[in-house]
């Protein structure tokens, strides 16, 4: 497979070393999205994540997640291509926008049917022991017949059951220990998803700042402003589960499913069918960049795609057309001034504590 197999409709997104496009695959005519990355810039962490997206894309299997149809190698340019499901909703972030130009809300069965589904695709994740770590509302797509589906993988990590330390993300919906400089695990993302609940229901994000050490304030205190009394009280005590600023009081994905205000909600789809999904091994970056070719997990193409496959139960309602191009090109919709992130301090790595210490230890000798 090759570049020339498909046909480029529109450009979507473009970011420094990568680019999104609408395109149609020739030989059966069907939409998806074409991922180009540009591998000769990036630096080693950056090869390495963008390997990793699709290891882990090609390794789950699931209606709430954006599916892996190939991945190939483009000689010409050098760039790693990946060809996944086409979304033709666009993201939650352009209709949260569409909705406030419009003087209009989400209906609450439209936020629970999010929320459901949201939860569902981040426990097929989490299932597989990895945590997304970049969940917010650009990276979630609904289609145009209700199906929510969660995307970008690009800064997600398996976790080996210890905790994770990188800070990732961005900034308005990370959770209070990645603001601290703290271990994290699976909880960040449900923090994140309050955050991105909280946006669909509020339409503004629940924590917002002109300043990073504003901003930081505000998460690690957990301070935001009340819910809406158009919405249910048992909708904003599920949000306030969510966001609880102790990792160890929030809900994991079963929990917040089995919670009687949500699970009256669920029409009786508490369980995801299927087989369990089975993490592929790690793809190594070869010395030669076009032996990768030969790395690359197997395409994974079916006659279904996004906007065909309904979701049972689904009872979100598009508000109208959207402009596409807006979809996947910005991480926040606040124009806010840049943010100077507070000096927090830093953790030192083990093995130069242990130098410190041996330092130390042999000048008392002396």
């Amino acid at each position: 497979m090759s570049l020339r197999d498909f046909e480029i409709i529109q450009k979507l997104g473009e970011g420094a070393y990568s680019q999104v496009f609408k395109v149609k695959r020739i030989s059966d005519s069907q939409i998806y999205a074409l991922k180009k990355v540009r591998f000769a810039p990036l630096k080693e962490k950056e090869k390495t994540n963008a390997l990793n997206e699709v290891r882990i894309l090609a390794s789950i299997s699931h209606p709430n997640i954006i599916g892996y149809k190939e991945a190939f190698v483009d000689e010409s340019s050098r760039s790693l291509c990946i060809i996944m499901e086409f979304a033709d909703g666009g993201d939650l972030l352009s209709k949260i926008r569409q909705h406030r130009d419009q003087g209009t809300r989400f209906s609450e069965n439209e936020i629970w049917d999010i929320l459901i589904q949201m939860v569902k695709g981040v426990k097929a994740l989490h299932d597989m022991s990895v945590l997304h770590r970049d969940l917010k509302c650009a990276n979630v797509f609904i289609c145009n017949n209700g199906n929510v589906k969660i995307g970008d993988m690009n800064v997600s990590k398996v976790s080996s059951g210890e905790l994770a330390y990188t800070q990732t993300g961005t900034p308005y919906y990370a959770s209070p220990e990645v603001w601290r400089d703290q271990p994290y695990d699976l909880k960040s993302d449900i923090w994140s998803l309050g955050c991105v609940i909280y946006e669909a229901i509020m339409l503004i994000p629940p924590f917002r700042a002109n300043d990073m050490s504003s901003l930081y304030q505000k998460v690690t205190k957990g301070h935001y402003p009340p819910i809406s009394k158009i919405y249910s009280a048992y909708l904003a005590n599920t949000v306030k589960d969510l966001l609880q600023v102790n990792p160890a009081l929030r809900p994991n994905c079963q929990q917040i499913l089995d919670n009687p205000n949500v699970h009256r909600h669920l029409k009786g789809e508490n369980e995801d069918k299927g087989d369990p999904n089975v993490l592929l091994r790690t793809i190594t970056l070869p010395r030669n960049f076009l032996n990768l070719a030969n790395r690359l997990p197997a395409a994974k193409y079916r006659h279904v795609s996004a906007e065909t496959e309904r979701i049972p139960g689904s009872r979100y309602q598009s508000p109208g057309s959207f402009d596409a191009k807006r979809t996947i090109t910005r991480d926040s919709d606040f124009k806010l001034p840049p943010l100077i992130r507070p000096k927090v301090q830093s953790r030192q790595p083990l093995d130069q504590k242990i130098q410190v210490l041996r330092g130390r230890i042999a000048q008392k000798v002396r």
